[in-house]
């Protein structure tokens, strides 16, 4: 018998989902996050008494707070049910001492997924509250407030008020800027490929790489050499070398991480990492599949392990043999590694039960929601089936000194693109005859294209947060704040879904980085990661990491307030004249980007949007089109001429008239293409391609 139990949550959502599994003698109630934190007028740490953290009930709160108090006095028991992770803890901890349970009470529970048996075996294996998870979280909470309660004043008085440095973002600013400095720096270098259309002398004819000269790997560095290349191509003789075919096995990628989710979620999906995490949250927390009733769809979205749970391998492989069949299922559950840096404290992001197939939730889900949920089903779905297995064939061809090499491929087996089909291993259509070692053959055609090697690419999301993970720099949780800080700090902007770091931001990672070597240092900021790890296992003493941090930045701090100069960042004239008093307009900055504001402020308020011009004209009225941004940030056009011009679109518009219907054509973005030129008419079929 259960008695009187009162199990308290984070969230509302996640309480109404366990309350639709436990019977009458429980009783569910969300802290709806935090109740307790650092306070936000002062720094809240007592750095002389040995970095004392100065708690206090967040503004707000004091009501939850009071109710749940209230409720746990009327309980037989009290069970905290927050998140399985550090943060989770640490909420959990706070809610023990505030509604006073003893110190070592079994009071702790956690389960890696919301559903009916996870949920009523948690409750079988209650437990303490874990202080080394506690105090890691303790140690990170403070090492960013000293940081940043230290920093941002630094950065205010010698750059601009209302900025802000953080420990772990600064390291992602500085990232971005030298990859800017790269691009900045780089100077092309000019180099050819080339390639030969090669005939078997029985008229089938295939193409071969021009690749090596005596035994070394070709570089073509000017035209003149691809000339004397070709010149010695057509006088030598083609003789077949080496042909080896192989049968080629791909293994399918391991489930989902946070990381790795948010990055395929960015280039299939085009979600922000922002954007997926709060959708994975949904899916986590529980939503109503009608005769079902509330479940969790995946389990928990902030993990850094590939591992998987033994009974959800049995029950992957039997849905996988029964619906795809046994060719489909290996004979053991495919196992992956976790890279050594995870905490390894959580199974990787599946679906609670396989047998959920997007399909059957898909009426109770947001277009978002079952996106999202198709993605990590699929993913986790291939990631336990059998290897995609391709036929390939490789042929050298000798020509005097020099090598070429002819390869295809052919798929002969799909494996686990049967469901997820990634494009790391792709046919290559270029049939090869049937060739003898030491058989002639004939060169029918050289071809050949100039090229200039290219600078490094910007950041998108994707690639910052997979670059972030490789450099063991902040945690899962930490990725998608980290991005949205520094867009709306305008230390960065996305252009065409990359990052650029504004002029702003350049100062202050220059700034930072000649100050604070340290801490906007990749290696300083990874082993700072791992220390909090060891903190958490119970290796180290979380004072220890936060003094050892906190002596040479003082030190750092002191020297930078006393030999910094003021640093005046100029505001850009926008080249008009404000309408209420005619002085200057000035372009700024604010939170969805760039706006006009009066150079008389304070005096004057006037401010105004900024509208860049794309270059077209409206296609319904011939008014200008202006790239503007909603309320939410997101780019859009719109005729200049609103609101007596109503034209709108999401998509680039190209001024030119549908000829099918007379619609606006408009370019829409094809992943990895050249974007298509397409009517905006969702009920016109008009699409022509781009060169």
């Amino acid at each position: 018998m259960a008695g009187n139990t009162l199990i308290i949550v984070e969230s509302a959502a996640k309480a109404k989902t366990i309350g639709k599994f436990l019977g009458k003698n429980y009783r569910i109630k969300a802290s709806v996050g935090h109740v307790k934190d650092l306070p936000k007028s002062k720094l809240g740490i007592d750095t002389e008494k040995d970095f004392e953290p100065q708690y206090i009930t967040i503004r707000g709160k004091g009501e939850v707070l009071k109710e749940i108090k209230d409720e746990s006095g009327k309980a037989d028991r009290v069970l905290l049910a927050t998140d399985p992770d550090r943060e989770g803890e640490a909420i959990a901890w706070h809610l023990q001492k505030a509604i006073k349970i003893p110190d070592g009470a079994k009071c702790r529970i956690e389960f890696n997924e919301i559903t009916k048996d996870a949920v009523k075996n948690a409750i079988k294996k209650a437990r303490p509250i874990d202080m080394n998870r506690v105090n890691a979280q303790q140690a990170r909470r403070i090492l960013d407030r000293l940081l940043g309660y230290n920093l941002s004043p630094l950065l205010w008085s010698k750059i601009r008020k209302g900025l802000s440095a953080g420990r772990v973002q600064s390291v992602a600013l500085r990232i971005i800027c030298e990859r800017e400095e790269e691009i900045n720096n780089f100077q092309p270098v000019e180099y050819w490929t080339m390639e030969a259309l090669v005939d078997d002398s029985k008229k089938n004819s295939f193409n071969a790489r021009v690749s090596m000269y005596k035994n070394e790997r070709l570089e073509i560095k000017s035209e003149a050499q691809k000339d004397g290349i070709e010149r010695d191509l057509k006088k030598a003789r083609l003789k077949v070398g080496k042909v080896e075919q192989k049968e080629k096995r791909k293994r399918a990628n391991p489930p989902f991480i946070t990381s790795t989710m948010q990055q395929e979620a960015s280039k299939r999906l085009n979600f922000y990492a922002k954007r997926t995490m709060r959708v994975a949250q949904e899916l986590y927390e529980g939503l109503s599949l009608g005769k079902e009733g509330t479940v969790g769809l995946i389990t928990y979205l902030r993990t850094d392990s590939t591992r998987i749970a033994g009974g959800a391998q049995v029950e992957a492989l039997e849905f996988i043999n029964s619906v795809y069949g046994p060719e489909y299922a290996p004979g053991q559950p495919n196992e992956y590694k976790t890279r050594k840096s995870a905490q390894d404290a959580h199974e990787a992001i599946r679906p609670t039960s396989v047998y959920r197939t997007p399909q059957t939730v898909k009426d109770y889900l947001s277009r978002d929601q079952y996106r999202l949920y198709k993605l990590i089903w699929d993913r986790y779905v291939a990631s336990q089936m059998t290897p995609a297995i391709f036929d390939t064939l490789a042929v050298d061809i000798k020509a005097g000194e020099y090598l070429l090499k002819a390869s295809s491929s052919r798929l002969k087996f799909p494996g686990y693109k049967k469901v997820y089909n990634d494009s790391e291993e792709e046919e290559i259509k270029n049939p090869i005859p049937d060739l003898k070692e030491g058989q002639t053959a004939k060169l029918l055609e050289i071809k050949s294209e100039q090229h200039f090697t290219q600078p490094p690419p910007r950041f998108t999301e994707a690639s910052l947060v997979k670059l972030l993970e490789e450099k063991n720099i902040g945690r899962p949780s930490t990725y998608a704040p980290i991005i949205d800080t520094i867009l709306r700090r305008n230390y960065v902007e996305r252009q065409n879904k990359n990052f650029a770091p504004t002029e702003l931001g350049i100062i202050v990672a220059d700034l930072l980085k000649d100050n604070f070597t340290n801490i906007v240092g990749v290696e300083f900021t990874a082993q700072m990661e791992e220390e909090l790890d060891q903190v958490a296992e119970g290796n180290m003493e979380w004072r220890q990491v936060v003094r050892d941090f906190y002596e040479p930045f003082s030190s750092d701090l002191e020297k930078a307030q006393a030999l910094l100069e003021k640093i005046e960042i100029k505001d850009e004239e926008a080249g008009k004249d404000c309408v209420l008093c005619g002085r200057p307009m000035l372009i700024k900055y604010g939170r969805f980007g760039k706006f006009l504001a009066c150079s008389g402020f304070p005096e004057c308020r006037h401010t105004e949007s900024l509208n860049e011009e794309v270059g077209v004209n409206c296609p319904l009225c011939q008014g200008s089109i202006v790239a503007l941004r909603s309320k939410k940030g997101r780019r859009f056009y719109g005729c200049s001429n609103y609101p007596e011009c109503s034209f709108r679109s999401w998509n680039k518009p190209t001024g030119e008239k549908c000829p099918e219907c007379g619609d606006a054509v408009v370019e829409k973005a094809a992943k990895g293409k050249n974007p298509k030129l397409v009517c905006q008419n969702p009920n016109c079929s008009y699409v022509k391609e781009t060169q």
